[in-house]
This record gives C-alpha cells, sequence and structure tokens, in this order.
C-alpha cells in the first residue's frame, strides 16, 4: 500500500495521508461478492472511469466524461452488456447515470468485474455521494460532496481502492 491508494479502514478511507468518512454496502464487506446482495468487495480495485453532471457541476479533471440525458449502467447479469454503459432504449435490467437526487452527479467507476463482467458476480462499484452519514450503499463507497470532489481532483485512472 502507498499513500497514493485509497484504503478502507474502520475509521474511512485513507488516501493521501487524509482520512475520508464513507458509507459503504449494506450487505457489509465480502470476498463472495454477487449481484444483488448489497455487499462492497473484497480486494484491489482499480479507478478506471469519471463520470459528472456537467449541468451540476464542473469538470472535476480533465479525464472526466459528463452524463448525459440517456446514460444507464446495466446491471442484467442475463445480458451480454452486463456491468457496461448502455444508453436508452435498453430494456434490460439498469440504473439511471442521470439521477433526479445528487447521488450521482460525481462517480468513479471501479474495475470491479468488469470490463469482462462475469455473470451474476456484481455490478458497478462506483465511488459517489451518500445519501446521508451511514447510510449503507448498495455495495459502493459513498462520501460527503465535497470529500467525493477532492478525491475525484486527486486519484487518476488506475489508482488503486483496497477493501481489505
Amino acid at each position: 500500500m502507498t499513500p497514493n491508494d485509497l484504503v478502507l479502514t474502520p475509521r474511512g478511507v485513507r488516501f493521501m495521508g487524509r482520512y475520508f468518512p464513507c458509507s459503504i454496502g449494506k450487505g457489509g464487506i465480502r470476498s463472495d461478492k454477487c449481484e444483488g446482495d448489497g455487499a462492497t468487495p473484497v480486494g484491489v480495485h482499480h479507478i478506471t472511469g469519471l463520470f459528472y453532471r456537467a449541468d451540476r457541476i464542473v469538470q472535476p479533471a480533465p479525464w472526466a466524461m459528463a452524463i448525459g440525458k440517456d446514460d444507464l449502467w446495466s446491471d442484467a447479469s442475463e445480458d451480454a452488456d452486463y456491468n457496461q454503459l448502455v444508453h436508452t432504449p435498453y430494456a434490460a435490467s439498469h440504473e439511471k447515470l442521470r439521477r433526479a437526487d445528487p447521488l450521482y452527479d460525481l462517480v468513479l467507476l471501479t474495475d470491479w468485474n468488469w470490463p469482462k463482467a462475469q455473470a451474476g458476480r456484481g455490478s458497478a462499484i462506483f465511488l459517489h455521494q451518500w445519501r446521508r452519514p451511514g447510510y449503507p450503499t448498495e455495495g459502493c463507497v459513498a462520501f460527503t460532496r465535497r470529500h467525493l470532489l477532492w478525491i475525484a481532483k486527486h486519484a487518476p485512472p488506475g489508482t488503486r481502492l483496497i477493501v481489505p
């Protein structure tokens, strides 16, 4: 581990000498993650993408991609596009990336079960904004908006998220 790794600890995520309070999956931390269990998977995950709502925040880093009105994330494990960015119309199970609430105004994508997803192993693990302190996610790691913005500005592609 290095100071440039995002490391999940009992105090929150440690990154670049700072600690950031966070929320994790309602299913806890699991080494046998599967679709729908609400767990945050054990492992070393790499940051592979950065999405943001251009109508709500400024581009947080030069490599960030704006979320479009038709952008979705497939969580249909039986579909060929499972755990991939897809667009409307898309009939299979999915999450809207352009949400009414602010949870996905800024999203760091990890390489959990991506880019070659195994059916049923679990869809995307994002770093995104939390609803409120201590409120669990569906398996993602969530932060305050201010902390998430800071992390996004300092975590280039390839940054490791370590979940022990």
